[in-house]
């Protein structure tokens, strides 16, 4: 009979240090593969691999895409590439980044509740935001397990609570006792793979894909939810709405895909780069308006270097208006 075999973790800021101590207590013959997203800079070496293996008994690799899935393995994804499961192989891909992530722990999830629906077990440990809500919605309507870190004791509490709020969780527990529980849910049988409509099943299908870097415009991703008139923060493209039970998503045209929370996050580091763009074109304008003056000073025609000098203190005065709104936040 089919057991839960397919462990997808996702973790963030203070995950390292979750999953040492989670790796550390998972016995050897786990007879499950383990498949995780810790985000991590995109020009940054990972040493996760390393430390993990250090830590418990279980080989812990880095994967190549195409790579075929090994039972007893656990798999880490590399800096700035989305880990996917398909069909027994794992792929390793550099699509559309998700919530301002990639790898993203969303992606994870969806692709590996699309392949084996009720043989996946989710786990969200500490981090910030909500990467990972969207795909443990996803592994819940496919009949996985839903498992989460207690918050309370999460270094960033902001991703399991998240979990908590928006999808029905089947364990929250400390992350001391996250082995011995999975190490029991691998040992249940499952049931049969709920049945989606056809609409939810082929959006789905579209977003899986997209993470796969498919031609998201060519799918026609606009048509899957309700047009925004948000921009996307990444490329500035047209926004679809997608609900997912209590959660709100967008998803671009191009491929980007968003929480409200991580969209208002990126459209809070737009407007920051925005004035900061301001603020330097002003202060290119005063050095320009600077040096012209000066040159007509020393040409004698005083009058229009006092032209020059008046707009310079108008330049300044914005300058003055717009730094403290960067500083504000």
């Amino acid at each position: 009979m089919t057991k839960r075999d397919i462990v997808v973790i996702g973790a963030s800021a203070g995950g390292v240090y979750a999953l040492r101590e989670l790796v550390a207590g998972l016995p050897h013959a786990l007879p499950a593969t383990i498949f995780i997203v810790q985000h991590i800079a995109a020009d940054a070496p990972s040493y996760l691999p390393r430390i993990l293996n250090y830590a418990g008994n279980i080989i812990v690799i880095q994967p190549v895409d195409g790579e075929p899935i090994q039972r007893g393995h656990i798999y880490v994804a590399p800096p700035d590439h989305h880990l996917l499961i398909e069909n027994e192989t794992m792929l390793v891909k550099r699509g559309p980044k998700e919530n301002r992530f990639r790898p993203s722990i969303d992606a994870l999830f969806r692709s590996a509740a699309y392949c084996y629906g009720p043989r996946v077990i989710g786990v969200v440990l500490t981090g910030l935001l909500n990467d990972g809500t969207s795909g443990m919605w996803t592994v819940k309507r496919l009949g996985g397990v839903s498992v989460i870190q207690e918050p309370e004791e999460a270094l960033y509490p902001s991703m399991p609570e998240s979990v908590r709020e928006n999808v029905v969780v089947d364990h929250s527990v400390p992350i001391s006792e996250m082995a011995a529980l999975l190490t029991k849910l691998t040992q249940e049988t499952v049931n049969e793979r709920p049945i989606l409509a056809q609409k939810d099943q082929l959006r789905l299908e579209k977003e899986v894909k997209i993470a796969e870097e498919e031609n998201t415009f060519n799918m026609s991703i606009l048509e899957e939810g309700d047009l925004s008139p948000l921009a996307c923060p990444e490329c500035h493209g047209v926004m679809t709405s997608i609900q997912e039970g209590t959660l709100l998503r967008y998803r671009c045209h191009t491929g980007h895909g968003y929480t409200a929370s991580s969209l208002l996050s990126g459209l809070k580091r737009s407007i920051e780069e925005s004035l900061w763009n301001a603020i330097r074109a002003l202060e290119e304008t005063v050095m320009l308006l600077d040096k012209a003056a000066q040159v007509l000073e020393e040409g004698g025609n005083v009058r229009a270097a006092q032209e020059y000098r008046a707009q310079i203190s108008e330049a300044e005065e914005k300058i003055r208006q717009l730094r403290p709104l960067v500083f504000a936040g």
